[in-house]
Formats: C-alpha cells, structure tokens, sequence
C-alpha cells in the first residue's frame, strides 16, 4: 500500500491552515480491491511550481464488497493537526455512523456494510474538525461525495416479457414482426456492463433478431398458416457486449402466423346426388352441400351459384352465412312425368379474393348435383284458360258458358270428375259431372251482380281424396234491358213575371245499364203534354235537357202549377224509353227574381198583412209566453217558502212543551202529544199519528232533590231531532237553544220538568195533584186514573 498526500496550497512550502484531504490509492495485484480518486483536476506545472486548481468533494467505491474487514474509503486531516490526538473527527449525513464510520484520532473513513450501485448510487456527507476538549470547530465543515462504483452484478431483464407477435403467412424475408427489449441495471456510463446483445437461442431458422435494436424479423418467405399458426422463439440478450464473461438473461416470443387468402374453395366430392318427390311445393329445400377452405375467417367466406341457365328456372341456390353451405331449393313445381332426373353444375368461388396470391391458381371449384323426382300419385290437373269467361245477361237458361278440362298427371290416367263449391255460385250456374261444361241454372242480371266467382272441384273417379281446385271469375255482360229515368228532383219553380226564354230546370237522367260505346239520351215532351203553349225543352249534348219558358205568359190565380210531361229515350238495341213527369209552380217573386210565395193562399195573404205586421204579431206572442213562464216560477218559488214556515212551526211547538196555557179548560194552547213523544223515540210511535200518542201515557216523573243527574234521555231526544233535520233536506236550517231551570227545593211544588227526573224503579204518588188548583185538574185527572189503573190489576 502506497499513501499519496497532496496539499491544497499555495506552495509546497506554505503550509496554509485548512483540511487536508488524502487520497489512498489501494493496489493489489490482480484485483483491484479498492479506489478512491479526486473527482476535480490536478494539474502541476512542470517548473515545479503548484498551481492551486483543484477543489477535494468526492469519493469513489466499489460495490458488492465481499471482504471481512471494513472497506478503507479515504482519509480526512487538518493542516492543524500536530499528531498529538488533540483533534477530533466526525463525520456526519447519509450513512455516517451506520454505513460509514471514521477514527476519531486519523481520520480514516471506512465502510461496514456491502453497498449496492443499484439499490443507491451516492450518499452525501460533511466531515469536521473539532477541539477534543472543547468540542469547538476547527475548520468550516465540509461537503463531500462517496460514490458507490458500479460492477457487472446484474443480467438484462426482459420487463415487458411474455411476448406474443403476429406476421401474415407468405410474408418475404426481413418483414418485421415486432421488438423486443432487455433492461439491465448497471451503469450504463461505466463500461460495458449494461452494453445489451440480442440473440435468437431458438427458432433461428425461421425469424432473426437484430443484436441491437431487438427487432425480430421473417428470416423466410414460405411461412404457411395452415401447416404451422404459431411459433415459440427464445430471444438472448447479454450484457458486456456479448463479450465472454458477460451476463445474460432470455425470454419466449410467441409469434402467431395470420392468414391470408391463399387456398382455394374446394369440394369435398364431386359429384352429389338428392331426391326430391314431385309433389315438393314451391321453395322446398333439396339438400346443402359446402366446400371446404383452409383459410379462416373471412377468407373463408364463398358464395354458390349454379352455371345452367336453364337449370338456374327449376332450381335456386342460397348461402348460409353461418356455415357457408349451399342450400339448393326449388322454385318451380317439379313433374315425373315430364323429366325424371336433373343435372346441375355448382360452383363455389371466394368473396373476397386476394390479388397477391392470383398466381396460385383459381379461386373457385365445381361439382356435379343430381336430383332425382320422385313419382307420387297426383291430384288432377286443370288445363289453362284464355282469360276470364264472359256471359251476357240476357242468356238463356240451360246455356253452355265454357268448359273446364283437367287430367290425370299420373300414367294411369283417371278418369276426372267436376263439382262446384255450393258456397261459391249461389245455384246460378251448374257444372257437368264428366264433361266439366257449366250452364245457367237461373236468370242473369248484371245489375245485381255483374261478377261471379266460382270454385271448381276435380277429382279423380276412383280416388276422391285427390282433389284440385280451379278458381272462376265469370263477367256478366251489360244489355240494354232498363229504360233511363229522370233523375231528382221532379218539381221546380218559375216566377209569374218570368220572360220568354227564360231557363226554369235542367233536367238529368240515369241508366242502370252500361253500354260499350257510352249513354247517349235524347228528350221531348210527351205528346200528352198540355203545357207545350208555356215550355219548351232543349236537348244539351252532355246527355242533359233544358226546360225554358215559351211566349205565352202567367196567371197565378188562374193557374199555379203544371204537369210537364218529359219523355226519355237512350242509344241501346232495342232502344228504351220512360217519360218522367216535372212538376212546376207558378209563384210569386220579388224585383230580384226571389221566391216569396207559391200557393194562392199566402197570395190573398200578402193583400192583407204586410211584412212588418207578422213581425209584430210574431212578438207580441213571445212576450205572452215569456209572462206565463214568470208567473209559474214565482208561484212555485211562493209555494216553498210557506212550506219552510209550516216547518218551523211544527218544530217551535214541540220544543215549547212547557206552556201553561190559559187554565184547565184551555186545551189548544199546546198540542199534549209532543210532551208524551219525548218518552217514546221509535220510529212506529212517530208515523202512528195521534190516536197511537193519545193511547200511550206515562206516570209523570217527580224530582228528587239529591239523586244523581242524568242527562242521556235528554241527549238521545237532542240528537234525534238533529239528525231527522239534518236527513230532510227541504227545510232550511234551524238553530235552537232551550234552557230547563231547576226550580230547588225550597220550592213548595218542587220542579214541574220532567227531564232530568225520569225513574222506573220507585213508587210516585199524583194524588197532590189535585190540591194544586184548578189549572193542574185535568192533568191530576189523567195522571190519578193512570195510577189507580195500574194498581187495580195488581190487586
């Protein structure tokens, strides 16, 4: 070992107060075990003087120490230290006293723990010089670096691993497939150790790697998906430039090979047969076929079509989207009979073709399709018809219309049998059993009914389950069998002061039949016709007639209506006729040519009466009616007030039970019966009128000074009147308030109220009664009898 000093000072020979920093270089051959360097320049001039251009702040250390001792980092000293142990060192910041520790005496740094480049990079620290004794600082603490001092410990590592690429199959050589990368966590700034080389361990023959960037690349042109989709690549990479000693570390690429289209469509055979039975309807499916596809995806998608054209009328074709099968149909009614066999050419080519792979060969492939009929018993046939059938109306009964022919499609050749579906012809025609010939069974008429439908049955003779159907439509053909007539209204006006010439009535007619060539009707007055000195009529083109005034003029009052007989002939064969009758009134009119009136009543009228009186009389009437309406409202309305007062009359007599009247000879002062109705609240003793009250009498309650009060009898009567007021909804509301005054005991007489003194279970004596004077007389009488009544059944 080999100490180095070197002074920060002016000269060699100035000794300048300050730290001192030394630098240990620690040689060992081979290995170099420890190393601690300026981080500054230090340049010396070489006429031997010192230039002072260096400035100590950093330290550097290998990691990963394997030793036993602490590891010698560097040395601190004082120009002020004599040696005589009267200085003392610390050190203090990241790591000191844990990591790094320093003799307090020399100054010398040590480390105690194995350090790790890539866990910490540098710590920082500040070293002072103190006085022992005093513990006083010597020198301005100072700021240094320990740098821990990278080796090659760590192998790349894929991060980013596993790997999985893709290329299209038939690439070419070099296509990129995609990059992989490897981190290696030494310095990169030191050496090689972090300098990364990629290699392919496996799988070199197909794809390469470049040894820097990564990138992995086809290394042929033949990659095919259909014979290998997928290929496993172990990718290398090595530190130290791939250089012997460096470190390596792997990982899998997966690449997967795409397809692309470059295979065909193909039948698994060539030739398919089918059956179908002739008797199939329409859109009946005959089977599927499918070729195969190596390709996946769409490439796989395919589209059929048939190559006949004639074949293409009979038979139709379709793709399923789902399973990319032909699915072959018919489209027209096959026949035994007529061809027994079918021969067809499928073709299946690719949707979507890939220019690029055109030179491979077709992308298409056929196949031979055989459908054989099957022979079935079949129902009749009909033969076609020209159109629809067309009968004039006027044909006679048991005439032959048409004939409907249908065969046996089958080689026995059945005789055929025709009926009629009854709900269709409504008995007017009728069809032969054998011969198929239909005839008019009633009278036709096209003006009920101009179309027929009819629904024709045939069967064969031995087999009646073998049934066709032939729809009919039969037209009646229009003949000029209804004669025009005129049309509404028949009657019209004109003015008794109208001019010569002047128009009264266009008159139309209608025809219930329709010819070919269209209506064509022409009009005169019938040769009956008495009026031809005052009308005339005029034929209009547009199949109408005018009906005008002629030069003789009118006379209301010596004849105010004519009969214009009007006689219509059409252009049929034959030619039919009617005469219609239009009734015009002579009337009366105003300067402006308005109707006032067309009768000769309201003419001697209009002498009598102006407009202005009917007005009047037409007013005086409403008034009248108007004032018989009023005076029934107010009487009705007079009528239900009194009603209102008898109520309340009624009702101040029952409440006023306690009147004494005018002696005992006055018997109409009160009505007795509302006192004894308070005793009696059932709804039969309120309708029983005054005979069932009369019948019904009680003993007179009598007060008894100090019993208990008992107010529910009275509040039953209360609430009962109430509610029978509130139920009846004629009367109008009625609030009353009654106060009953107990009289006390010191009363000779006690109370005369009977309300609050009600009792069933002791014994009353009315005797008193009668000592009470003349006015109470007829009430001892009633009360008196009462009692001895009910003591004569007891004894």
């Amino acid at each position: 070992m080999r100490d180095v000093r070197i002074w920060g000072s002016r000269g060699l020979g100035m000794a300048a107060r300050g730290l001192v920093w030394t630098v240990v270089l620690v040689l060992c051959s081979p290995k170099l075990l420890g190393m601690v360097f300026m981080d500054n320049r230090l340049s010396i001039e070489m006429s031997g003087r010192v230039k002072r251009g260096w400035v100590w702040n950093q330290f550097f250390v290998v990691e990963e120490y394997t030793g036993t001792e602490p590891l010698y980092v560097g040395k601190i000293h004082s120009d002020s230290d004599e040696g005589d142990g009267s200085i003392k060192y610390t050190i203090s910041g990241e790591g000191a006293g844990s990591i790094f520790i320093i003799d307090e005496l020399s100054g010398d740094i040590h480390a105690t723990e194995r350090l790790d480049r890539e866990h910490k990079t540098f710590y920082t620290l500040r070293a002072q010089a103190r006085d022992r004794h005093t513990d006083r600082l010597l020198e301005p603490e100072s700021e240094f670096v320990i740098k821990v001092q990278d080796i090659n410990d760590s192998e790349p590592r894929f991060l980013q691993a596993p790997y999985i690429g893709s290329v299209a199959e038939l690439s070419p050589v070099g296509t990129s497939v995609m990059v992989v990368s490897a981190w290696d966590a030494d310095d990169p700034a030191y050496g090689s150790s972090a300098r990364v080389v990629y290699s392919v361990l496996d799988g070199e023959t197909h794809f390469t790697v470049d040894s820097k960037t990564g990138v992995i690349r086809t290394a042929v042109s033949d990659l095919d998906r259909e014979s290998q989709d997928r290929y496993d690549l172990v990718i290398q990479a090595k530190d130290m430039a791939g250089q012997l000693g460096g470190l390596s570390g792997s990982t899998t690429v997966t690449i997967v090979i795409t397809d692309v289209n470059d295979n065909p469509p193909r039948f698994p055979q060539k030739l398919y047969q089918f059956s179908m039975a002739e008797s199939a309807p329409v859109g009946s499916v005959i089977g599927r076929v499918k070729a195969e596809d190596a390709d996946v995806g769409e490439n796989t998608d395919m589209f059929y079509q048939i190559q006949q054209q004639e074949m293409g009328a009979i038979f139709k074709v379709t793709t399923d989207s789902v399973t990319q099968e032909a699915v072959l149909s018919i489209i027209k009614p096959l026949d035994f009979e007529t061809q027994k066999e079918h021969s067809l050419v499928l073709e299946a080519q690719n949707r979507f073709v890939d220019p690029r792979f055109t030179d491979l060969g077709t992308f298409r492939d056929q196949a031979i399709v055989k459908v054989s009929v099957l022979d079935v018993d079949e129902p009749p046939k009909f033969q076609p018809l020209d159109g629809i059938i067309e009968v004039p109306e006027d044909a006679h009964i048991g005439s032959v219309i048409g004939a409907i022919t249908a065969i046996d499609p089958d080689k026995a050749n059945n005789p055929i049998s025709y009926t009629l579906n009854r709900t269709s012809d409504d008995g007017i025609f009728e069809i032969d059993v054998e011969s198929g010939e239909i005839r008019i069974t009633k009278a036709l008429d096209r003006e009920t009914s101009g179309w027929h439908n009819l629904t024709v049955q045939a069967h064969e003779t031995g087999d009646p389950l073998k049934v066709s159907f032939l729809s009919l439509r039969i037209r009646i053909l229009d003949v000029n069998d209804n004669p025009p007539e005129l049309a509404t209204p028949h009657e019209s006006s004109v003015c008794e002061d109208a001019l010569p010439g002047q128009l009264i009535q266009t008159i139309s007619v209608v025809d219930r039949d329709e010819p070919m060539g269209g209506h064509r009707f022409y009009f005169r007055l019938a040769p009956e016709s008495t009026a031809e000195h005052h009308f005339t009529l005029v034929n209009v083109k547009d199949n109408t007639a005018s009906v005008h005034t002629h030069e003789m003029p009118f006379n209301r009052r010596a004849q105010d209506m004519f009969i214009l007989p009007i006689l219509v002939v059409d252009s049929g064969t034959p030619a039919l006729s009617s005469t219609g009758t239009l009734t015009i009134r002579v009337c009366g009119c105003d300067s402006s040519g308005t109707v006032q009136s067309c009768n000769t009543t309201a003419y001697v009228m209009a002498g009598s009466l102006s407009p202005g009186a009917l007005i009047a009389l037409l007013v005086c009437v409403l008034i009248l009616v108007v004032l018989i309406l009023l005076i029934l409202a107010l009487k009705r309305h007079h009528q239900g007030h009194l009603t209102s007062e008898e109520d309340e009359d009624m009702r101040d007599n029952v409440i006023k039970y306690n009147d004494e009247g005018g002696g005992e000879q006055d018997t109409e002062a009160y009505d007795m019966s509302a006192l004894r109705s308070l005793y009696n609240f059932s709804d039969g003793s309120e309708a029983g009128g005054d005979s069932s009250l009369a019948s019904q009498r009680h003993p007179l309650p009598q007060w008894f000074p100090g019993a208990e009060l008992d107010f529910s009898l009275f509040k039953d009567y209360i609430s009962r009147k109430v509610r029978l007021a509130d139920q009846d909804s004629t009367v109008p509301p009625y609030d009353s308030f009654q106060t009953y005054a107990f009289e006390g005991s010191g009363s000779s007489a006690a109370s005369l109220s009977s309300i609050s003194s009600w009792s069933t279970s002791s014994e009353q004596d009315f005797s008193q009664l009668g000592s009470w004077g003349p006015r109470f007389r007829q009430l001892a009488a009633l009360y008196a009898g009462h009692r001895g009544q009910e003591e004569s059944p007891g004894s």
